[in-house]
C-alpha cells in the first residue's frame, strides 16, 4: 500500500503566524515552494492555515497592502487540512479532492514530516489517478 509518506516531498517547512509575508515569500524561494503551513506560535504549535506565493500576491500586493506589514496569520482562513503519513493514497486524493486543495501538510506523531502538491502526485501516481484527481480539484462545479 502506497502512503502520504511515500509520496510527500520531505522537510517541510513552517512560518509562525506573526511572520510577515515578506518573510513568507523569502522563505518559499529560498526553499523552493509555493506554499508554507501556518503555526500559532512556532516551529512545533498547532497549525492554523497555509498560506501560498498565490495568496500573498492576490490578497495582499494586488490589493494594495504592504507584504512588509501583513503577517501570514492574517492571510490565512478556514480550517486547516493535513493528512496523517500512513494514510493510504486513496485517503490523500479524497482530502484534496473533498477540498478541492492543491497541497497537504502531512503529519506524523503530531509534528509536521512533509508536503504533498500537485507535483508529487504527477511523479508518484497513474495518470488516471492525477487525471482523476485534476479533474475534481479544477472543475468549476
Amino acid at each position: 500500500m502506497t502512503t502520504a509518506k511515500d509520496i510527500m516531498h520531505p522537510g517541510a517547512h513552517w512560518i509562525p503566524a506573526h511572520e510577515t509575508l515578506d518573510r513568507a515569500a523569502q522563505m518559499m524561494r529560498d526553499h523552493t515552494v509555493g506554499a508554507l503551513p501556518v503555526s500559532a506560535g512556532g516551529e512545533k504549535d498547532r497549525m492554523v492555515g497555509i498560506i501560498t506565493d498565490r495568496d500573498i500576491v492576490t490578497k495582499c500586493v494586488a490589493s494594495g497592502h504592504d507584504p512588509s506589514t501583513v503577517t501570514a496569520g492574517e492571510l490565512c482562513d478556514g480550517t486547516p487540512r493535513w493528512i496523517e503519513s500512513s494514510a493510504d493514497v486513496d485517503a490523500v486524493l479524497e482530502t484534496m479532492q473533498s477540498r478541492r486543495i492543491r497541497r497537504l501538510p502531512v503529519i506524523e506523531d503530531k509534528k509536521l514530516v512533509g508536503m504533498i502538491s500537485e507535483a508529487d502526485l504527477a511523479l508518484h501516481l497513474s495518470d488516471e489517478q492525477v487525471a482523476g484527481w485534476a479533474e475534481k480539484v479544477y472543475s468549476r462545479a
